[in-house]
């Protein structure tokens, strides 16, 4: 497990509570007052339970904030550095070798904690704070709803009933458990490489009074930590990539369930339109893989395929956005990451932010109009959503 090391660092101002973050956070409010301002208890089919789920904005705003202006050089600098993995393919293992010697997976995790303990406080100055992009479900809903809908899309496909036990690979800062047990009655155990996110996840569970759990594992460390048929059901979001054996995982994920149990599967996959000999299709994709976290480069066979090798049957593989494009979406988060970006250009320009927010906004949204020209062009998508079901045990 990494471990962050306090560093010895420049004479930096401190951080001014009442100035600096609040010019930040009243901008935030502005951008999005007039979305919020319109929520009522059956707009887009979500309910005050979904939103009960849901963090303190600006609660969460300021705490991100502070972690990010705190950062050791040695912080910032690993974050930067991780960014190699994401020029890598799980496939050529010779590659990986040649860029992070012969322990390349134990090198891949290191640079993934190094990536997930800034990566998620910058995703939390935004409506990206559980760190994916929807699908695309309602038009007139924003990101933050689009995420709920899809999360209550994901309780219905897997059945979760009350006391239900369910896995989440990938949980985050395990704010889609909270939704998944809010909405279902089911308990949820979470799984992250990262041991920042783990201990915020486990702070914000019983601060909402739920039963959740949270493990932190590497998912690419087989086998994994529970009983054989321990869970009900499975969910994952867009974490996949990050899997270097698909199909050793999805037998775990084998063992672990229940007969009978639905697995969900969401993820970022290259689709038939790329063509990696194409130099414009190489070239965008090169610059999205970083920004989306993407190691791997996953299609939807890859994943059909896996999940049938372990012994599941696929129920569902399609793309879950509407008409098949997040663009809407992207372009959303997009526009408000380059306004917080402007802003806080501003204050590292007046000494008023450390010059280190520099360094992780200008590459937090370093290419977005790649990403949103992939999607448009149907080369990729990250919200490609594969289904399956365990079957029952023969009698």
């Amino acid at each position: 497990m990494a471990v962050l090391v306090s560093e010895t660092r420049p004479y930096q101002p401190p951080l001014r509570e009442s100035t600096d973050s609040d010019m930040i956070a009243d901008e935030k409010q502005r951008l999005k007052a007039k979305s919020w301002s319109s929520h009522s208890k059956s707009k887009h089919g979500l309910t005050d339970q979904d939103r009960s789920s849901l963090t303190n904005r600006t609660k969460t705003f300021r705490k991100a904030f502070k972690y990010l202006h705190d950062l050791t050089p040695k912080q910032v600098d690993d974050y930067m550095a991780s960014y190699i993995i994401y020029n890598l393919d799980w496939q050529d293992e010779k590659q990986m070798i040649a860029a992070l010697g012969p322990n390349y997976q134990e090198r891949v995790g290191e640079c993934l904690r190094a990536y997930y303990g800034v990566i998620n406080h910058l995703c939390a100055l935004g409506d990206v704070e559980k760190m994916y992009i929807p699908p695309f479900m309602s038009k007139k809903a924003t990101v933050l709803e689009n995420q709920l809908l899809y999360e209550r899309a994901v309780a219905r496909e897997i059945d979760l009933q009350p006391g239900d036990k369910v896995l989440d690979l990938g949980c985050g800062r395990g704010r889609v458990a909270a939704h998944m047990a809010t909405i279902s009655g089911a308990q949820v155990t979470g799984m992250n490489i990262d041991p920042n996110q783990i201990e915020q996840a486990i702070s914000f569970t019983k601060e909402k009074g739920l039963n959740n759990q949270f493990v932190c594992q590497d998912m690419n460390s087989l086998p994994l930590p529970f009983a054989d048929e321990q869970f009900d059901g499975f969910y994952q979001i867009q974490a996949l990539s990050l899997c270097k054996d698909l199909k050793a995982l999805f037998k775990e994920l084998y063992r672990v369930l229940k007969p009978g149990a639905m697995v969900s599967l969401l993820d970022w996959v290259s689709l038939p339109a790329y063509d990696p000999n194409n130099k414009e299709h190489a070239e965008l994709m090169r610059r999205v893989k970083p920004l989306i976290g993407a190691v791997g480069t996953p299609t939807p066979k890859i994943f059909e395929e896996a999940l049938e090798e372990a012994g599941f049957v696929v129920t569902k593989s399609e793309n879950a956005s509407v008409g098949g494009l997040q663009a809407p979406l992207i372009d959303k988060v997009d526009v408000y990451f380059r306004a917080m970006r402007q802003l806080i250009l501003a204050a590292v320009k007046l000494r008023m932010l450390p010059q280190h927010f520099k360094t992780l906004i200008n590459r937090l949204c370093l290419d977005g109009e790649a990403f949103i020209q992939m999607d448009k062009m149907r080369l990729i998508s990250t919200s490609y959503w594969v289904v399956a079901r365990k079957p029952e045990k023969q009698l």
